[in-house]
């Protein structure tokens, strides 16, 4: 199999890449290099200048348009928060240019829950509206214009639409790999690059400033243009290059030679450096001939010659899909060594734009720390910077960031619960730390001042609680912000302990800083070490009280429990002392809690790890990045773990378990497609068959990770007693829930009071 050394360098390294101080530091949010000169430098794009080097990367539009594709007031007002918030250049999440042609672009009865531009006039006046919008507040805006999705589409275009999905060959769905790809055939292929000529000459009628062409992580166009997924043997496209050219070329003449075109591209798949000799699985292989790095930077080369000028480049694929969605525990500036090899290329073979420029390349992931940032222009490792998620969480960063306001820009903790899981699910795309994402329509920026100012208690300060006070504060009711202990920050303080967590430290830094700026204020008081009983809290006399105190974790009466060393996961991350003396550990529960403490125990605590599950999945509901980079990295680091697998008691330093050894039981390390949401019914799934067996498993410390139960016995008891008009019951004290439903609930209760 081909691999590249650089490749396989920066795969091997995303495991314990934190070891490295200077590395993890970078990851903070810091102003040692303010001011940002290199950020606020204008640049040109063939010829249009952008104001500042900052791009606002393709974070989706999935439905946030009407239902004939139409951009809508939802949509509309997301993109133009974020030039409001100073970003340079937007771009769209992608807007399919295949209908007809792909059918995982399609809805039944000629629906849509992408954003159209091809479908008829009526669809125009929305992206008019959207460009005049982002024009209004200085920024410019590119279209993400994709030729279709192929085999990682929605196979269920086989049972709504009776057609297959397509691709370049004959290829395995990314969802259902039983669900073959068909390929297209060259007459489909060549009204695809038709449409995508047409597309860009409507985008450049309705005002949008260029076009930017959906070229990486296996979507259609990298089927197309990449070995790995076109292995067609005759016909104009078996040269895996020809598609995107002549897609470019086509583009160009209906556009002319001023406007800007922007390709996004994978310099590597990096499926063989990822899963070598896993390859070799039904899924996969078939894509072991995928582009090298050489390769891919010879077809940049050419795609520039036929009318692109810029680039924004990264690793991997759907496959392997934390490389192109980096998450929390990826690292900062995780691809940079890829942007300055792509624009270190083109410098030294002197490569220049038709417009006669040097070709600019945009660097990607995980890049929304200002210092990070700004050190990547001045060491001339890429010509921009690309910010997705930190753009959802602050739309303001960019203009924070100008006037050094660094420790007020709101962090992204990486978890893609809103962002990417949310429209997986059928939503669309959110943001656990901004309850305003998306909905800024309906939400202003400032929440309206109460009509009636009123005395709220708010009762605990983790992430609930502390958006819940902060916002009714704001809008200038009286709030006693009440926390038991002397920490903010709840399940955060705990889950920021693991290196890995970094974001998740940055957040819960930022909470702290909220709370400490709103004490300064005569309406707003916070009580740390206070435990809010039912008798203080009637004799304070509330108008209204937000109960958010959290959850308790969950240790299940087992058989013999005495017997072995039981710590709870929350317990043992903000006690590692606790760790002491042990070698061997088994954490009990493969949810994101477990399966994060493991590769906390593994990777910073030196200790032979096992991990239970009794459900055939680990880290189901998680975002399929996340959940596939710590599976990927504990397999790497020699963990277990162990599915179908129930605990039924202890004995001395002890687990029994019945585990489920049936070869039906899926592979728990199996990460290259993803579990399927459990309203999609898959008809060729393997049965899972029961062949059990019992087994005893020593250790010397055993991690509780099951689960939480709500603390909600203090909201009920105020009910029953009435001690105020008005109660409210958010975050874990009303459903063990994540960040991003309890920040969205604290927010609409404190925007209603």
């Amino acid at each position: 199999m081909k691999t590249d050394k650089i490749v396989t360098r920066l795969v091997e390294s995303y495991g314990n890449w934190f070891e490295d101080a200077d590395h993890l530091e970078s990851g903070r949010m810091t102003k040692e290099l303010y001011p940002y000169d290199a950020i606020f430098t204008p640049i040109e794009i063939n010829k249009i200048k952008i104001k500042n080097r900052l791009v606002m990367a393709p974070m989706g539009n999935i439905s946030m348009i009407d239902e004939t594709g139409r951009p809508n007031d939802q949509m509309i007002d997301y993109f133009v928060e974020r030039a409001k918030g100073g970003v340079g250049l937007i771009t769209t999440g992608l807007v399919p240019i295949s209908q007809g042609i792909d059918p995982t672009v399609e809805e039944p009865g000629g629906l849509s829950y992408f954003p159209r531009i091809d479908r008829s006039r009526s669809v125009f006046a929305g992206w008019r509206d959207l460009a005049a919008g982002v024009h209004s507040h200085g920024a410019k805006i590119f279209i993400q214009l994709t030729p279709g999705l192929g085999r990682v589409g929605n196979p269920q275009c086989l049972l709504t639409l009776k057609k297959l999905p397509r691709s370049a060959s004959w290829n395995p769905n990314f969802y259902m790999p039983d669900i073959p790809s068909a390929p297209l055939s060259d007459r489909q292929i060549k009204n695809i690059v038709s449409k995508a000529g047409q597309a860009a000459a409507d985008a450049k009628a309705a005002n949008i400033d260029g076009v930017y062409l959906h070229g990486h992580e296996g979507y259609l166009l990298d089927q197309l243009t990449n070995p790995a997924f076109n292995r067609r043997k005759i016909g104009r496209y078996a040269n895996w290059q020809t598609f995107g050219l002549d897609l470019v070329k086509e583009i160009r003449e209906r556009v002319g030679p001023d406007y800007p075109i922007m390709y996004r591209i994978d310099l590597s798949l990096a499926l063989n450096e990822t899963y070598g000799e896993k390859m070799d699985n039904k899924s996969l292989k078939k894509f072991k001939d995928g582009r090298t790095v050489n390769m891919t930077l010879s077809y940049m080369k050419n795609l520039v010659k036929e009318g692109v000028d810029i680039f924004d480049v990264d690793l991997g694929c759907y496959d392997n899909w934390w490389l192109p969605h980096p998450p929390a525990g990826m690292p900062p500036g995780c691809f940079l060594d890829i942007s300055k090899l792509a624009k270190d290329f083109f410098k030294i073979n002197k490569i220049l734009s038709n417009a006669g420029k040097e070709v600019p390349v945009v660097a990607v992931g995980k890049l929304g720390y200002p210092d990070l940032a700004e050190q990547a222009l001045r060491d001339k490792k890429a010509d921009m910077i690309m910010l997705g998620r930190p753009l959802l969480a602050d739309p303001y960063w960019p203009e924070k960031a100008y006037k050094g306001e660094v420790e007020d820009i709101r962090p992204c903790i990486g978890c893609q619960e809103g962002c990417v899981n949310e429209f997986v699910e059928g939503g669309h795309p959110q943001c656990a730390v901004n309850p305003r994402t998306s909905f800024e329509y309906a939400m202003p920026l400032d929440p309206p001042e109460a009509k009636q100012k009123k005395n709220i208690a708010v009762i605990g300060a983790g992430p609930a609680g502390v958006e819940a006070a902060i916002t009714a504060a704001k809008r200038g009711h009286r709030v006693k912000l009440i926390e038991k202990t002397a920490e903010i920050g709840g399940k955060a303080i705990a889950g920021s302990v693991p290196k890995i967590k970094y974001e998740f430290d940055n957040y819960k830094i930022y909470l702290e800083r909220q709370v400490q700026e709103m004490s300064k204020e005569e309406n707003f008081e916070y009580l740390p070490n206070t435990e809010a009983t039912i008798d203080w809290l009637e004799k304070e006399k509330f108008d209204s009280i937000i109960f958010a105190n959290g959850a308790k974790e969950i240790i299940p009466p087992f058989d013999g429990i005495k017997k072995a060393n039981i710590v709870e996961a929350t317990e043992l991350l903000r006690n590692p002392e606790l760790i002491a003396g042990a070698k061997n550990a088994v954490v009990i529960g493969g949810g994101v809690v477990g399966c994060e403490t493991a590769y906390w125990l593994k990777y910073e605590q030196g200790l032979d790890v096992k991990v239970l599950e009794m459900e055939k999945y680990f880290m189901n509901h998680v975002c399929t990045a996340n959940r596939g980079h710590i599976i990927y990295y504990l397999e790497k680091a020699g963990v277990e773990l162990l599915n179908c697998t129930k605990v039924i008691g202890f004995e001395d330093n002890a687990v029994k378990v019945i585990q489920n050894t049936s070869k039906t039981v899926p592979d728990p390390y199996l990460v290259w497609h993803p579990i399927l949401p459990e309203n999609v019914k898959n008809p060729l799934a393997t049965k899972l068959k029961l062949e059990e067996k019992e087994r005893v498993i020593e250790a010397d410390l055993f991690v509780m990770a099951i689960g939480n139960r709500p603390e909600n016995h203090l909201f009920y008891e105020a009910q029953r007693k009435k001690i105020a008009p008005e109660l409210y019951n958010v975050g874990d004290s009303l459903k063990s829930a994540k960040v991003l439903e309890a920040t969205r609930a604290a927010n609409a209760v404190a925007r209603r009071i």
